[in-house]
């Protein structure tokens, strides 16, 4: 057990400071080194969850507390870091960005202050020089319950460049700077409505950042300045036995899912099957529910489309009545058809009914609070919720279909976009749910498999 860490927040100044590249780099240089890193997430983004995974080797925990609560983030955070050398959180936006004017929830300073995680500042010092010191000043003074450990510039022009920002915040008694990382096209991440689109672009990418964090960071004071007690390693149990088998859809078009979600089904219970709906011709055997996550099927609609055999096994499994959830990527696929960015249409599953379109403007994004409508595998009609909403398609359902959630965003307004669909033992949603936000969803969704 070990009885030290290094645990810190990297946050950006705002939106565009980088800070996703430095987290991934550094995710890599410290695995390089042998070490243990839990990778975490602020917020309720899914795709730098994955990035993560392949910077770390280890699944990345989101950190929400509104999808799950304070008591639920510092359960996650706690289990998750526990023997482990390093916990790194990746915040979102700025830090003090949170989901509504003049208040700190959902944002990065409300959980490194909820989990007293020290923070490192990342700025864009683009055309900064001396004025690098009353920015981070404003930043260290904001809220003095928060501990900025240390600065990282980024996209500097040059090594002298990242002297005269060093000496500046020196001399303004500041958090020292612990690297100035150069201006270089090869670690940036390429603008895409859904990001990278493999693994081996991203680990070609994260490797390049890790050689940039080796070079142009001191790691060895950054352990040092964010090292703390570790936490308690979770009380050991035994797995729980085998109650049912959920067939989990992982493949290049679908690979959106909270990690927590998964854990706290397998925590019921549930074996977890993966199985391929772009290249597997069957089903894996003696499934008791489908589970179709988040992703890119609009990238892969063609080859979808086109495996037949899936198509055809996904709709027999729908009409033995056995669950089968879609949620967001995994709506479109479980809909009549989908129309690619390209206007060319595919058909697909057809267990719900209605189609979708994907659009080049971001058609929904926010948190959502739900409410179920009918009985569904979730619990009974009345069962409430958390999701967070964000896609580029839309879907045009028929007038007659029933709708699965009432759906309201945080200013109490309804959002029909949320609502989704079920036909009996089918359910299908844009809403990315997390089961933190119910615990009694997770025992009804365990229930319903078996």
């Amino acid at each position: 057990m070990k009885s030290e860490q290094s645990a810190f927040l990297i946050a950006g100044v705002n939106s565009g400071s980088g800070k996703t590249t430095v987290t991934l780099g550094l995710l890599r240089a410290l695995a390089r080194r042998g070490l243990a890193v839990a990778p975490f997430k602020c917020g309720p983004d899914y795709i730098d969850p994955l990035f993560h995974r392949i910077a770390a080797g280890r699944d990345s925990r989101n950190l929400d507390t509104f999808l799950m609560g304070s008591d639920g983030v510092r359960d996650s955070f706690r289990r998750n870091a526990a023997a482990t050398d390093a916990a790194v959180a990746e915040g979102v936006m700025g830090l003090f960005d949170g989901s509504r004017p003049g208040s700190a929830a959902g944002s990065s300073a409300e959980l490194a202050e909820l989990l007293e995680l020290p923070v490192l500042l990342t700025v864009n010092a683009r055309g900064l020089s001396g004025s690098i010191a009353p920015l981070v000043r404003g930043f260290c003074d904001w809220n003095p319950r928060l501990r900025i450990a240390g600065v990282i510039a980024n996209f500097t022009g040059s090594a002298r460049h990242g002297e005269l920002l060093a000496e500046s915040l020196r001399l303004a008694g500041l958090p020292p700077l612990l690297g100035a990382l150069t201006r270089d096209d090869a670690v940036a991440l390429p603008e895409r409505h859904l990001g990278l689109a493999t693994d081996a672009e991203a680990d070609g990418l994260i490797e390049r950042a890790a050689d940039k964090v080796e070079r142009e960071l001191d790691l060895d004071r950054l352990l040092d300045l964010t090292r703390r007690p570790a936490p308690a390693a979770p009380t050991a149990t035994a797995p729980a036995p085998v109650r049912a088998r959920l067939g989990i859809a992982r493949d290049a078009a679908f690979q959106f899912y909270y990690a927590d979600n998964l854990a706290m089904l397998e925590a019921r219970g549930v074996e977890l099957v993966p199985f391929s709906p772009l290249s597997d011709s069957a089903l894996p055997s003696g499934l008791g529910g489908l589970y179709f996550g988040g992703g890119f099927p609009e990238l892969y609609a063609e080859r979808l489309a086109a495996n037949r055999a899936m198509l055809d096994a996904v709709r027999e499994f729908a009409a033995s009545g056995h669950p089968v959830w879609g949620e967001c990527g995994g709506l479109l696929y479980l809909l009549e058809e989908l129309t690619d960015f390209d206007g060319r249409r595919h058909a697909l599953a057809g267990v719900l009914p209605g189609r979708a379109k994907m659009n080049r403007k971001l058609a929904a994004l926010g948190y959502r609070e739900l409410e179920t409508r009918v009985p569904s595998c979730f619990g009974p009609a009345g069962t409430r919720l958390r999701g967070h909403e964000f896609h580029y398609s839309s879907a045009e359902l028929p007038s007659g279909a029933s709708p699965l959630f009432a759906a309201r965003n945080l200013r109490g307004e309804a959002v029909p976009s949320a609502a989704g669909c079920a036909a009996g033992n089918v359910a299908g949603s844009y809403m990315h749910l997390h089961f933190a936000s119910n615990p009694a969803v997770p025992d009804a969704f365990a229930e319903a498999l078996k």
